[in-house]
């Protein structure tokens, strides 16, 4: 009977551990792992058993982040399909004279646009696009990877539409002006962490190839109409979300939600493009089946109390914990559930913004510290397995943890 009620509880608990687990190996036996199918099994799951109803499912998913997400998923499809990221990365990088400068190009390219178009985007469109770089210049890709992989995750962290986790934050923390405040206490410290990201990567991979033959990089665009309708989506997005700002300084900033950015700034794609369909087929459905399962399976962890009853002995408000905290935990339950966890509880004793920022911040930069910290690092993983570059755990953490602890003390200093 004991062991029932214990059962009965810990479940969802159980069922989270068994898919991590299975993220992290990836593989049984010859069947490798799909993240997005585990998830989902996982969220099946919890539902059969009872252990979240229907309803409450429902109530868990936040369609905020989902429309955001499939806004930008087909802004970068249409990126990726024309040429047009390929075109100018290339025209851009092709100004690099070695490994050095072409890594400095990447990453602050990288993190410097991820803010504005979400990480995961970001990753979907320059996986491939670093991969076919590396190849033509005569090296393993995988540090260029790397270096994408910090760089996006770091860079999205200044931004309330910089990452899903950013996006929760700035859409149900009551944050009047999500973009004034998060420029205003990450913008410094996010820039100097991704000159750290920088001199990480170039220390574990300084024995790389130094002089490139960059002249041989080139690449033409593909689909010159479509191109021309994804450069007007990407101004767009820049004016919206200048819109927004101006919205919230003139009082209806209410009134123009977050999302509204990405669904209309992919209109003209969908709207002119005759190859609309073809972009809606291709995009990232398996992010998009990924994180309403999350949502689900999140949920039925916090109905068990188990989480609030873990934290309950910290002092949830203060910053130094909140980076700790979604820093460590990130790494089990992934910096998204992390966050839909955790901001209620900053919510409930009325946290300022310094701290839901913080939040943002630590959830973000866990994605650094190992390779499930975050769902963009999935994401690369699964593409560049597409194109036979294998990256590991080990790979990943040997840099990514010395790293996360450099970037931790930056956001520590600016924010304590």
């Amino acid at each position: 009977m004991v062991f029932l009620f214990f059962s009965k509880i810990y479940f969802p608990l159980f069922v989270l551990l068994f898919v991590y687990i299975l993220i992290a190996v990836r593989r049984i036996g010859r069947v490798r792992v799909k993240p997005w199918k585990v998830m989902f099994i996982g969220a099946v799951t919890v539902l059969l058993t009872g252990q979240i109803t229907p309803a409450e499912a429902v109530r868990a998913v936040n369609f905020d982040v989902i429309l955001f997400l499939f806004g930008m998923f087909i802004v970068g499809e249409a990126f990726g399909a024309s040429g047009f990221m390929n075109h100018f990365s290339f025209r851009f990088f092709r100004r690099a004279k070695n490994f050095d400068q072409l890594l400095f190009y990447i990453i602050f390219s990288t993190g410097l646009l991820s803010p504005f178009f979400i990480n995961d985007t970001m990753v979907i469109v320059a996986t491939p696009m670093l991969i076919i770089l590396g190849r033509k210049l005569g090296f393993s890709p995988k540090p260029l990877l790397l270096a994408m992989a910090f760089a996006v995750t770091t860079g999205s962290v200044f931004s309330p539409i910089g990452n899903p986790q950013n996006l929760l934050v700035a859409l149900n923390g009551g944050i009047q002006n999500p973009f004034v405040t998060f420029f205003r206490y990450l913008t410094i410290p996010t820039l100097l962490n991704l000159f750290a990201v920088f001199v990480f990567v170039k220390l574990y991979y300084r024995k790389s190839l130094q002089q490139l033959q960059m002249e041989s990089v080139s690449e033409e665009i593909k689909d010159k109409p479509l191109a021309k309708l994804s450069a007007i989506s990407f101004y767009l997005t820049f004016i919206l979300i200048i819109f927004k700002v101006f919205t919230v300084i003139l009082g209806f900033g209410d009134q123009f939600r977050l999302t509204y950015i990405a669904l209309l700034a992919c209109l003209p794609i969908i709207i002119f493009s005759p190859k609309r369909w073809q972009v809606l087929r291709h995009i990232d459905w398996r992010t998009l089946v990924f994180f309403p399962s999350l949502f689900i399976l999140m949920q039925s962890v916090w109905n068990t109390g188990v989480f609030q009853e873990m934290v309950r002995h910290f002092n949830v408000g203060s910053i130094p914990t909140i980076l700790f905290l979604s820093t460590g935990t990130s790494q089990f339950i992934s910096n998204v559930p992390f966050v839909s966890l955790y901001l209620p509880l900053l919510l409930h004793i009325n946290a300022e913004a310094k701290a839901l920022t913080a939040l943002a911040a630590g959830s973000t930069i866990a994605g650094n510290l190992m390779i499930l910290g975050a769902a963009s690092n999935i994401i690369i993983l699964q593409n560049a397995e597409k194109k036979g570059e294998i990256i590991t755990f080990w790979d990943f953490s040997k840099v990514g943890i010395p790293l996360t602890a450099v970037q931790l003390f930056v956001y520590w200093l600016f924010l304590y």
